[in-house]
C-alpha cells in the first residue's frame, strides 16, 4: 500500500483518527493537505502549503510523516509551540496510530540549566540586581530532581528573569568537553536523545543558529533525517537573517567582562590585575555606546557609509578600534592563565572572537548585505543578508534539481515541507517562496473551513483621521473604549507601533478607571503567557471583562477561541516602516531589478501581516466576532482591494450603528459565564 493510501484511510470518516483522536471531524482541506505531504514524501521534493486557520495542518503533516517510517525533523516558530507539539500533538498521534516511535525535544542552550554556571553563581559574592540568593536556591533545589534540565519545567520562573543568564550557558561561554560537569550536562543529554530519536522537535532559531555556526547539534542530526517540516514557516526568512549575518553588541562585551572577572577572582586571584583588564573592556563598551548619543529606544541607524548616519566617522572608528584593543589586552592577560582552568581557555576564545568582530565592522560590509545599528540600553551592530534564499538553496535544498539534493541519490534525497496559515497573497505564494529560495517548490493553498460570511464581520470607519494625523491614535483609543464597553471587554487592540501601543493603553486605562468595569491589559506589563491567561479568565468565568492592547508578536500565534475574544481592532494598515534599514535595502534591491518596491514588497508584507492579525478573531467553527481596521485607505485606495482580498470573505458593516448593533447581538448571545454589560 502506498503512503498516500495509508494517509487517506487514516483521515477517512471511519479511519483510525476518528476512533482515537478526541473530537476528530473529517475535513476535506485537512485530507487534501495530508495527501499532498504524502506525495512529497514519496517523491522527495519540497512542498509549500498555506493552510488557513481551521484546516488542522498539524495532523496533516504529522500523520504522513509518522506513517512514512522515516526519520523526521520538525521545526516550529517558538519554544511554546515546540512544547505543545512535543507534549500534546505528537503523543496523541503516536498513540492513535499505534507506532513504535521515539520522540525527542531539542532546544537552544538558554533553555537548559548549566550545572557548572549554577555552581559558579553560588560562589559569586555580589549577584546583580534582580538576582536573589533565594531564587538561585530554588533553581538548585529543582536541579536535584529534574531529568531534562529544561527551565520550562520550573514553575514561576519568568522567561525574562535576570537569573537565567547566570544558570545557563551560551555558545560563547560553554566549556564543552573541558567542563567539570560535562558528563551530567543537560544540553548534551538532550542532543544524545535527539540523535537516537525517530522524530525530533526543534525551533527555527535553533535550526538557523546551527546553519550559521554548526554548533547546536542539528548539524549532526540533519544528514540522517529524510523529512524536514517547518511549521509557522512564515517566520523563516526573518528568523534566518538574524543568524546568517554578523553582530556585535555592547551587551556581549559586558557579559564577557562579567564572566572574566568572576572566573579571574575565583580561580586566579592575584595572578592578573583582573579589575584593570575588565575595566578596559567595560570602558571600551561604554565608549562605543556613547558614540550613538541620546536616541529614542528602538532607533535603527542606517550604516551605508564609513559610520552610521549622524555619527562622527573618526569617533566611531576610534571606538571600534578601542573595543578591538581592549579585547586584545584581555587575550594577552588570559594567555598567562589558560592552563589553570578550562574557563580561561574559553574566555580567550571569546576575546579573540569579539576582537575579530570589532575589526570586521571597521572594514567594508559584505556584498548583498545591509548594515545598521540598533540603539537601546545597549548598542547592537548588525550586518545581515537581505533574505535566506542563498542559504536555503546551498545549505538545505542543494544547488540543483527540484528535489534539491545535487549529487545525492534518490534514497538519500530529503523532503522539505513548509507550512503556515499565511504565506502570501498570490497563488504562487511569492511573498514566502522568493526570499526563501523556494520558487521551484510545489505550492498548495488550502482554504479555511470556517463560514466567515456568517461568523465574522468587517468594519472600516469612514470618517477617522488619516493614519499620519497626530489625532488618529487618540481617535482609535476613544472608539475602542466605546466599542469594547458595548461588548463588555472581549477586545484585542493590535497596534503597528510601540508608540501607539503606549498611548492607546494609557487612554483606555483612563477611560475605564472610574467605572472599574473593564480591565485594560497592555503588552509588556507582564509575561506574554500571563497576559493571555489573564485576558481569557477576565472574559470568561464571570470575570469583569478585559481589553488587551498589544503589538508585534501578538499579531500571530495567539489562540483565544470562544466568547473570550469577539472584537479585534487594528489601528493602521501594517506596512513595514519605510525608514527601517532592512526594508530600505530590500526596496532598493527590488527597484534595481526594474520592479516596484511598493507592489512587490510593501504591499505583500502588509497583506500578510493584516491576514495574521485578522486571524486572531475566528479560531473555531462556533466563534463569532468583528474585525475593525481603523484605516480608511483599505477602502479608499486602489491597492486596498488587494488587501481586502487577502482577508477572509467577511460580511461588511457600513456604519458605526451597524457595528454597535452587531456588538450588541454578540453580547446577547454570549454563553453563560461571560461578563454582562
Amino acid at each position: 500500500m502506498t503512503l498516500a493510501l495509508e494517509v487517506e484511510e487514516a483521515f477517512a470518516p471511519s479511519g483510525v483518527l476518528s476512533r482515537a483522536a478526541e473530537h476528530f471531524v473529517p475535513r476535506s482541506g485537512q485530507t487534501e493537505m495530508a495527501l499532498a505531504v504524502a506525495r512529497a514524501i514519496e517523491g522527495a521534493y519540497p512542498l509549500v502549503v498555506e493552510a488557513s486557520t481551521g484546516v488542522g495542518k498539524t495532523f496533516s503533516y504529522l500523520v504522513p510523516a509518522l506513517l512514512s517510517g522515516e526519520r523526521v525533523l520538525l521545526s516550529t516558530a517558538t519554544k511554546a509551540l515546540q512544547d505543545q507539539l512535543f507534549g500534546r500533538d505528537l503523543p496523541k498521534l503516536v498513540e492513535a496510530l499505534g507506532l513504535p516511535v521515539r520522540t525527542a525535544l531539542l532546544k537552544g542552550r538558554a533553555s537548559y540549566l548549566c550545572l557548572h554556571r549554577m555552581e559558579m553563581a553560588r560562589q559569586e559574592t555580589h549577584l546583580p540586581d534582580g538576582v536573589s540568593a533565594r531564587a538561585l536556591g530554588r533553581v538548585e533545589e529543582w536541579s536535584q530532581a529534574t531529568r531534562t534540565g529544561d527551565l520550562a519545567e520550573l514553575a514561576g520562573l519568568d522567561e525574562r528573569s535576570p537569573l537565567i543568564p547566570w544558570v545557563t550557558s551560551t555558545r560563547e561561554n560553554c566549556l564543552g568537553a573541558q567542563c567539570p560537569r560535562f558528563r551530567a550536562c543537560h544540553v548534551n543529554l538532550a542532543r544524545r536523545e535527539a540523535m537516537a530519536a525517530d522524530v525530533v522537535v526543534v525551533n527555527h532559531h535553533l535550526f538557523f543558529a546551527d546553519l550559521a555556526v554548526r554548533e547546536s547539534g542539528v548539524a549532526e542530526l540533519l544528514p540522517s533525517v529524510r523529512i524536514a517540516i517547518f511549521d509557522e514557516a512564515h517566520q523563516l526568512n526573518e528568523t534566518g537573517v538574524q543568524f546568517l549575518g554578523k553582530n556585535l553588541t555592547t551587551g556581549q562585551l559586558l557579559d564577557f567582562s562579567r564572566d572574566m572577572l568572576a572566573a579571574g577572582l575565583q580561580l586566579a586571584r592575584g595572578l592578573v590585575d583582573w579589575q584593570e583588564v575588565v575595566g578596559a573592556t567595560e570602558l571600551a563598551a561604554r565608549e562605543l555606546r556613547l558614540c550613538a548619543g541620546k536616541q529614542y529606544p528602538g532607533t535603527k541607524l542606517r550604516w551605508t557609509e564609513e559610520a552610521p548616519e549622524g555619527l562622527n566617522p573618526d569617533e566611531w572608528r576610534q571606538a571600534l578600534e578601542g573595543v578591538n584593543a581592549a579585547c586584545q589586552q584581555a587575550c594577552a592577560a588570559l594567555d598567562t592563565v589558560t592552563e589553570i582552568a578550562p574557563d580561561f581557555s574559553r574566555l580567550h576564545e571569546r576575546a579573540t572572537e569579539l576582537a575579530a568582530r570589532a575589526d570586521g565592522f571597521c572594514q567594508s560590509g559584505e556584498p548583498g548585505c545591509v548594515r545598521w545599528v540598533d540603539v537601546g540600553a545597549q548598542l547592537r551592530l548588525v550586518e545581515s543578508p537581505l533574505d535566506i534564499a542563498k542559504a536555503v538553496k546551498s545549505k538545505m535544498l542543494g544547488a540543483s534539481g527540484k528535489g534539491g539534493q545535487g549529487e545525492e541519490n534518490a534514497e538519500t534525497k530529503k523532503t522539505w515541507i513548509f507550512t503556515s496559515a499565511t504565506l502570501g497573497d498570490d497563488d504562487k505564494l511569492s511573498w514566502f517562496t522568493q526570499p526563501c529560495g523556494l520558487e521551484s517548490a510545489t505550492v498548495l493553498r488550502v482554504g479555511s473551513p470556517f463560514d466567515y460570511a456568517r461568523q465574522a464581520a468587517l468594519y472600516v470607519p469612514p470618517s477617522f483621521p488619516k493614519p499620519g494625523d497626530p489625532m488618529h491614535t487618540t481617535r482609535v483609543a476613544e472608539s475602542a473604549a466605546v466599542w469594547s464597553r458595548q461588548l463588555g471587554g472581549r477586545t484585542m487592540v493590535l497596534t503597528t507601533t510601540l508608540k501607539a501601543l503606549r498611548l492607546i493603553g494609557e487612554l483606555l486605562r483612563a477611560s475605564f478607571e472610574d467605572a472599574g468595569d473593564i480591565e485594560v491589559l497592555v503588552q509588556g506589563a507582564m509575561p506574554k503567557r500571563v497576559l493571555i491567561e489573564r485576558f481569557r479568565q477576565g472574559n470568561t468565568q464571570g470575570g469583569r471583562g478585559c481589553v488587551l492592547v498589544a503589538s508585534a508578536s501578538f499579531w500571530e500565534g495567539i489562540d483565544v477561541p470562544g466568547d473570550a475574544l469577539q472584537l479585534v481592532i487594528i489601528d493602521k494598515l501594517p506596512f513595514p516602516p519605510p525608514n527601517d534599514p532592512l526594508a530600505e535595502a530590500r526596496s532598493k534591491m527590488i527597484e534595481s531589478q526594474g520592479r516596484s518596491a511598493f507592489n512587490d514588497y510593501f504591499l505583500p508584507e502588509a497583506a500578510v501581516a493584516l491576514k495574521q492579525g485578522a486571524g486572531r478573531l475566528i479560531r473555531r467553527e462556533t466563534d463569532q466576532g468583528v474585525l475593525v481596521v481603523c484605516d480608511s485607505r483599505l477602502v479608499s485606495m486602489g491597492y486596498g482591494r488587494r488587501l481586502l482580498r487577502a482577508l477572509p470573505a467577511m460580511q461588511r458593516l457600513n456604519s458605526e450603528q451597524e457595528l454597535m448593533d452587531r456588538l450588541a447581538g454578540l453580547t446577547r448571545t454570549c454563553t453563560t459565564g461571560c461578563p454582562q454589560t
